[in-house]
């Protein structure tokens, strides 16, 4: 620190300066005026001086002492009939500043208390009294134990020789009372003898014990009088008569005051993919060493806490005389979807209803006008278009629209195989005739297989041509009833209204063709529509009930999510308490947000629940690493069945309508009985988010040709892992096409004959057994390369070499009409004239 004046150190220590100047002056410093200057050393000099003007000690603190209390546990006994005592442990610790010191301080040190070395001391031996203390305290406690356990043991002794006792008695009450009965069998020593070991048992396990503990009232002499006694009735009894024959009693064994019985029980011990042993052990009802034993016999080293595969814990189980039941993976999902089988009266529900076509087709306001007309205020079945599924009261019954934003979530709830849609309407502008989303459209509706219904749209308008919607739609493969087809097509008017009591008696005609129908009373079984987090709420989900009914406070699992129902609100917002089959109700109480389309289920308990969704989570992942590799076009064949037809699954998306009706043309021509090609998708224009979805559902490849995949779709394929190609000649996307089903094709395995050669003489080695003496008559004899032996040019050994000499040298190959000396491994009958052919084998690749 710089050198400061009197006057600014008086107004740092917010003192006058006069009386600053007096203490200074005090202090043997001389300095009279204020402008003076101070430096650190006069300062401290000053400090000095006022801590020895208060009565205290100028100098830095010498010595710092530490009190630490803390609490311990110890465990007196062993076993179960240990307890646990709380001992409290006092620390006290001092340390002193290092440095030379004085006598006089040393001095006043020990004046002032005990030096470090006394603290220590005096803190060893408070340890040990706490130590000896605890220790007292335990053999106490184990006093007791064993003074209970002897105790215990001393009545078991007694109750045994009891019932020794009167089991004699009453023999021998039997014994006076019966007559001679010479014709049956006499009881035998080995019978009196099982009898006695079953009247000694009781005393066994308090023999054991009583070794070491030897209470003063064990009574141990008068058990061996007891039993000495009973033997020698017993010679007696042998020797006086035959009784009659009696059946050797149960063998018993006395453990923790209960008869076991020791005849083996043979058990069904279920076997997962790992197990460990004492799992293992508990379900064989055996204790673990014994599993730890057969595992020793098996050849592998185990402890009790390590899992040993499927094949090792069958082979223990059958090793233990049990029979094995082997559980699959899944058998939480197994055992779920069994669950979910139930019985019951089946009743009509209402059909369920999604709504596509292009944005500007009128499809939003169809939707407004049929609210708007259909809806009483204050009914049940009325409409709040933000929860995205609603219901609607017709003359005719009931209907249930679901209102999905893009196709997205449709393919996502098709691929799941969730049958949340009944009946598809497809919504087409009548001035404007079928667009591309309309086209996509059509392709999800026929790969979900649902019926579809065609809204033609906008008729009031004047450029309004139905004729020519009709005729597009044909050309898609969408033939009205009119035509001879099976699609239903009404026209509408979203601004006046027109026609839309035929759509919705057509919607009413389609339900009943499906004869849809669900069971009431049974749990709650249906789909997620949407799920979103709410800032006040939490996770919402958007659910529809397909069967059974959704009551508040249900424990409910939807994918890799689950809950507690803690409210439940319907399409008005209003708070309800229970949901009927093909009702929408947004849920609260997930401890997430599920993925649209995924089932969700009424289960009997949160902790099976929570199972579950974790092993749902972990499936999962495993399936999103897995079909990362499995989607790569490189890698497709790999995945196919042995004995099934292969399939390239294709979306595609062209530029112009000519080259794209060319591509798929050609592409359906080509293929064979085992490998094909399925175009699932097909469009003109870029690549969009719904064309990739599709090709993530459904494991296909996307092939651009003069298109490119906007930002979104291109993020999606890279990161699901899907294949994206661009092309602008299509000769070039063909012959990729055929050399990606040449290769999904099986090889052709041909055969090359390397080289022969003609035994001439077989000799004898103790190394290698017979040598076959050879002269080699066509190409080359090669090592390592498979041989057969042949024998009037019949094959009769088919294996490989085993040694080729020339001259006692090992070679690797030997030419046309050289001798050599070759040894078949595994193979000792070669004689002479014998033939021996090499060969090679190679994988052709197959063309189409």
């Amino acid at each position: 620190m710089a050198d400061v004046s009197v006057k600014q150190l008086a107004e740092t220590v917010g003192a006058p300066v006069d009386r600053l100047l007096k203490q200074m002056q005090d202090a043997g410093l001389a300095h009279k005026s204020e402008d003076e200057m101070v430096s650190e050393d006069e300062r401290q000099t000053l400090l000095g001086f006022l801590k020895r003007s208060h009565g205290e000690s100028a100098e830095a603190p010498k010595k710092i002492t530490l009190k630490r209390r803390s609490t311990a546990t110890l465990k007196a006994g062993q076993g179960r009939s240990g307890r646990n005592v709380s001992v409290e442990i006092r620390r006290k610790r001092t340390y002193v500043k290092g440095g030379d010191v004085g006598d006089e301080q040393k001095a006043a040190a020990q004046d002032a208390g005990p030096s470090q070395s006394e603290l220590e001391a005096k803190r060893i031996r408070e340890e040990d009294t706490a130590r000896k203390d605890a220790e007292e305290q335990t053999r106490n406690v184990e006093a007791e134990r064993k003074a209970d356990v002897a105790r215990k043991a001393e009545e078991e002794r007694i109750a045994a020789e009891q019932l020794a006792r009167q089991q004699e008695e009453q023999r021998a009450a039997e014994e006076a009372t019966k007559t001679e009965e010479p014709n049956k069998p006499a009881e035998t020593a080995a019978d009196i003898q099982a009898k006695e070991q079953a009247a000694e048992k009781g005393g066994k396990r308090v023999k054991g014990k009583e070794k070491d503990r030897k209470p003063p009232n064990a009574g141990r002499g008068d058990g061996k009088n007891r039993r000495r006694e009973l033997s020698l009735k017993s010679e007696r009894r042998t020797r006086r008569k035959q009784p009659r024959h009696r059946q050797a009693p149960l063998q018993v064994d006395q453990q923790g005051g209960e008869f076991k019985p020791t005849e083996f029980i043979s058990r069904e011990v279920e076997v997962g993919e790992l197990n460990s042993v004492g799992d293992l052990a508990q379900n064989m009802a055996v204790k673990a060493g014994e599993v730890i034993k057969t595992l020793m016999g098996l050849g592998v080293m185990a402890t009790i806490n390590q899992t040993i595969d499927q094949d090792t814990a069958t082979l223990v189980v059958e090793e233990m005389g049990h029979k094995v039941v082997h559980v699959s993976d899944d058998v939480l999902e197994e055992q779920h979807v069994a669950s979910l089988q139930i019985e019951g009266d089946i009743v009509g529900r209402a059909p369920v209803v999604t709504v596509m076509g292009h944005v500007d087709h009128g499809k939003t306001s169809l939707l407004d006008y049929i609210r708007k007309t259909r809806v009483t205020t204050g009914e049940a079945g009325g409409i709040t278009q933000h929860i995205g599924a609603y219901s609607v009261e017709t003359p005719a019954g009931a209907v249930t629209f679901i209102d999905t934003p893009g196709h997205a979530a449709f393919t996502s709830m098709r691929a799941r195989g969730a049958r949340i849609t009944d009946i598809v309407i497809l919504v087409v502008a009548a001035d404007d005739g079928v667009m591309p989303q309309t086209e996509e459209a059509i392709q999800h509706a026929k790969a979900a297989e649902v019926p579809m219904i065609v809204a033609i749209n906008k008729i009031d308008l004047e450029g309004a041509d139905p004729e020519r919607v009709t005729n597009e739609l044909s050309a898609k493969e969408v033939v009205p009833e009119e035509w001879g087809g099976d699609t239903q097509f009404v026209k509408v008017s979203a601004i006046t209204g027109e026609g839309v009591d035929t759509l919705l008696e057509s919607i009413v005609l389609q339900a009943e063709i499906l004869e849809l129908g669900a069971i009431e009373e049974a749990p709650g079984h249906g789909v997620v529509v949407e799920s979103r987090l709410d800032r006040g709420r939490g996770p919402v989900a958007t659910v529809l009930v397909q069967n059974g009914t959704l009551q508040q406070g249900d424990i409910v699992i939807a994918g890799e999510c689950y809950g507690r129902v803690r409210a439940m609100l319907d399409d008005n917002g209003n708070p309800t308490k229970t949901a009927g089959p093909s009702e929408p109700v947004e849920v609260l109480g997930l401890n997430g947000t599920p993925a649209a389309g995924d089932d969700f289920s009424v289960v009997s308990d949160e902790r099976s629940a929570r199972e579950l969704a974790e092993f749902r989570s972990d499936k999962s992942l495993e399936h999103r690493q897995a079909l990362q590799q499995a989607s790569k076009l490189e890698n497709m064949f790999a995945n196919m069945a042995e004995g099934e037809k292969r399939v390239l699954k294709l979306v595609i998306k062209a530029d112009v309508r000519g080259s794209l009706e060319a591509i798929v043309q050609a592409l359906a021509e080509i293929g064979n009985d085992e490998v094909s090609v399925q175009v699932l998708g097909s469009g003109v224009g870029g690549i969009s988010e719904s064309d990739a979805t599709m090709a993530v559902t459904y494991g296909a490849v996307v092939f651009g040709f003069n298109v490119r995949a906007d930002k979104s779709a291109k993020l999606q394929l890279e990161r699901e892992g899907i294949d994206l190609r661009y092309y602008s000649v299509i000769y070039e996307l063909l012959d990729d096409v055929k050399s990606v089903l040449s290769g999904m094709l099986s090889p052709e395995v041909r055969e090359e004959i390397v080289g022969v050669a003609q035994v001439r003489d077989v000799f004898r080695s103790p190394r290698f057994g017979a040598i076959a003496g050879c002269m080699v008559i066509e190409g080359n004899v090669v090592r390592n390369k498979p041989i057969r032996v042949l024998r009037d040019n019949i094959v009769i050994y088919e294996g490989e070499l085993e040694s080729l000499r020339r001259f006692k040298e090992d070679v690797n190959e030997v030419r046309n009409g050289t001798e050599c000396g070759i040894g078949v491994r595994n193979y000792n009958d070669v004689r002479s004239g014998d033939q021996i052919e090499v060969y090679d084998t190679k994988e052709v690749a197959r063309e189409l």
